[in-house]
């Protein structure tokens, strides 16, 4: 369907599934087979990326209040290592939690990344960084979570996504004269390529998706808010602005920060999850908010 926004979610993101990992390094594979089995009744905790998962799937339900014809736009997939043996306590609390997520993929201990293209995901969300690489390298919008210390969360009806820019919707192309020979050079190029737009990064196709979504929606009744939260600022603001024009993407909110902390922004902001390329970035960012680790672009260069 047109507009429909589809998500993947691995299922150690969704659920802790803590125990039965620390079975399966300590015990082996058979050990952790029985032990799914025998607590497969057993309703799993709510993981790092529940409550984000929560709040897209009640999506569907607030349009539906708006617009009966809207249908549901929001579509989330599960993706898990598990087989469909042990997976089964997996489905089982998406059930307890009745959560409507009703397709999945379990790979019986091999990598879903695959799966993501298949099932049309514009973005996936895991707690194993090679998969989410391996889904970037696929052309898939895709981010290793987080944990976050803060234990509160939002419970506002909006769901508002944060993103960071260079190397997350954009690509490296400044971020790398920036490594390469500092902020002055990058400065200088930024305000000499103001008018030129900047490629597009792994999440340029997320975002659209969300632009497309947004466009469905009344603007005084916005059910969906987002925000780019960069280290830029003037002069090299204008380029990102002149980008997005040009892209025809909405964005709600653009904090240009030169070079503060973003954790106390995206607080009050209220982000549900941001996304960023650099591991410092993160780090800040998951003392107050959900945060998904993009591992692209030569900030992440092994």
């Amino acid at each position: 369907m047109q507009n429909k926004l589809v998500i993947a979610i691995s299922s150690r993101a969704l659920f802790n599934l803590d125990d039965s990992h620390r079975v399966f390094e300590e015990q082996g594979l058979e050990a952790f087979q029985r032990y799914q089995i025998e607590h497969e009744e057993q309703p799993l905790e709510p993981g790092e990326a529940f409550p984000l998962v929560q709040k897209l799937l009640r999506f569907n339900a607030r349009l539906s209040r708006l617009d009966k014809k809207l249908g549901d736009r929001v579509d989330v997939i599960l993706l898990s290592r598990n087989s469909a043996d042990t997976g089964l306590r997996v489905f089982n609390s998406i059930q307890h939690y009745a959560l409507p997520i009703c397709r999945a993929a379990f790979c019986g201990g091999q990598s879903p990344y695959r799966y993501v293209a298949a099932f049309g995901c514009q973005l996936f969300l895991s707690t194993d960084p090679e998969d989410v690489r391996a889904a970037l390298a696929q052309g898939v919008a895709a981010a290793t979570l987080i944990a976050s210390a803060r234990g509160e969360r939002s419970e506002d009806e909006q769901l508002r996504i944060a993103f960071d820019g260079d190397a997350v919707l954009f690509s490296d192309e400044a971020e790398r004269i920036y490594k390469a020979d500092g902020l002055q050079a990058f400065a200088d190029s930024e305000r000499a390529a103001a008018k030129q737009p900047l490629s597009g990064g792994p999440f340029k196709p997320f975002l659209q998706a969300l632009h497309a979504l947004q466009s469905e929606l009344p603007a005084d009744q916005s059910l969906l808010r987002t925000a780019l939260v960069t280290a830029r600022s003037a002069p090299a603001h204008e380029r990102v602005i002149r980008t997005l024009r040009a892209w025809n993407i909405r964005i709600d909110e653009a904090l240009f920060l030169g070079g503060k902390s973003k954790g106390e922004f995206l607080r009050a902001f209220g982000a549900d999850v941001f996304f960023d390329d650099q591991l410092g970035h993160c780090d800040s960012a998951s003392q107050h908010v959900t945060t998904g680790h993009v591992p692209h672009g030569i900030a992440n260069i092994r």
